[in-house]
């Protein structure tokens, strides 16, 4: 009984203990679990302010995105226009170099003589030499060009090389798109081919062949191109109105022989030429660095007579006739102002020290093609897609 009592009171003690220390344990972790739920209710407001202050700054900053589009359509519109303008100065700044060429180091009069007499000269050696008068002249033709006087952008085809032209004897347009297809679009006038959406409102004409490279002309109701075969080229001659095949002749040089006639435009192994005097043939051989002319016979496609003109091939881009002179136009591999820098005249009426400067307004890229139109005087252009009229302001040449 005596050690019962100490056993019992120990008991109660421990109990007691237990107790105090479980109520402890619980007051310990309600006071944390008050202090989590403070501090997830801070995490809460927090949260809420910094989607607040974010969706603020996501209104701000596509209110600012929104502002900066629009300064930048507003720049885009300034820089056009003063794009617009700069072209339209320097297409004046041509137009004045054209119209007032730098001023000569001698008298004109005396000049004149000084020509005059050096083209009778050259007419006498070529009579001593035995020659009765080089090529025939047609003496109604005795133009040449004195300057480039305006330009006008037609509009903008497919291809970014071509040719286009008009037949001289009628107001038809044709348009040879591309440097090896088969089908040419006839429109019944420049106002119609400028109209028409692409080729919409032409009439496509098959040729019984592909032409090659941008050297085509048309001339009397008649296409001329040139068709390039494994061993030969061929000049073909086609009946626009019939549409048949007039006639076919091997060109005189042979494929191995050729080289393109210009540098810059190597899809053109000859250019075909018509003008006052009639079809003409510019070309190039391998055993020559400088472009030939051949006068060619329109009904029998034969050659009448053959040049050197003595202008390179090397960064020639294009050439065209007028009047029985050469054009021989001239650039760059980077595009720039394209230039006339060398001029041949078959009946030596024309040099190049004779010949006006003529610079091209600026524009996109190199000349394709160019076709002159002796009815209006005017070339028709094609430059990287975009189809261009020149209108050419002449004057006459020094005949003997």
């Amino acid at each position: 009984m005596t050690t019962a009592v100490p056993f019992l009171l120990s008991l109660v003690l421990v109990l007691t203990n237990g107790q105090y220390y479980y109520q402890g344990l619980m007051d310990y972790l309600e006071n944390r679990f008050l202090a989590i739920e403070d501090r997830m209710l801070i995490w809460h407001e927090q949260s809420n302010r910094y989607n607040t202050e974010l969706r603020h700054f996501k209104k701000q900053t596509a209110e600012f995105i929104k502002g900066l589009n629009q300064d930048h359509g507003t720049l885009r519109q300034d820089l056009e226009g003063t794009g617009v303008r700069v072209d339209r100065v320097e297409r004046e700044m041509d137009y004045i170099e054209t119209q007032n060429p730098a001023k000569p180091c001698v008298n004109q009069a005396d000049r004149m003589v000084d020509v005059d007499l050096e083209v009778k000269e050259r007419v006498k050696e070529r009579k001593r030499g035995g020659e009765e008068d080089g090529y025939s002249r047609v003496l109604d033709c005795v133009d040449i060009i004195s300057s480039i006087r305006a330009m006008k952008i037609l509009k903008r085809m497919g291809s970014p090389k071509g040719m286009w032209t008009k037949d001289a004897r009628t107001s038809k347009v044709y348009v040879f798109n591309g440097t090896a297809e088969d089908t040419v679009y006839q429109f019944s006038s420049v106002l119609d081919f400028s109209s028409s959406p692409g080729v919409a409102h032409s009439r496509p004409i098959r040729l019984p062949s592909l032409w090659s490279g941008t050297g085509c002309a048309v001339y009397n109701g008649y296409a001329y191109y040139v068709m390039e075969g494994a061993d030969e080229l061929q000049v073909i001659k086609y009946d626009l109105a019939n549409g048949t095949l007039a006639d076919s002749a091997v060109f005189p040089v042979e494929v191995a022989d050729h080289r393109p006639v210009y540098s810059l435009n190597p899809e053109t192994a000859v250019d075909l030429a018509a003008d006052e005097e009639g079809l003409w043939a510019l070309y190039t051989t391998r055993e020559s660095e400088s472009i030939n002319l051949a006068k060619m016979d329109p009904d029998s496609l034969d050659i009448e007579q053959m040049w050197d003109t003595q202008c390179p091939q090397e960064n020639a881009e294009a050439a065209f006739v007028v009047c029985g002179t050469v054009y021989v136009v001239y650039n760059t591999r980077v595009p720039s102002r394209s230039r006339v820098q060398c001029v041949f005249d078959v009946n030596d009426a024309v040099t190049n020290e004779e010949a006006p400067l003529l610079y091209f307004p600026r524009r996109y890229g190199l000349h394709a093609s160019l076709k002159y139109n002796p009815q209006e005087k005017q070339i028709y252009a094609w430059d990287d897609g975009y189809l261009i009229l020149y209108k050419l302001s002449m004057t006459r040449k020094l005949m003997v």
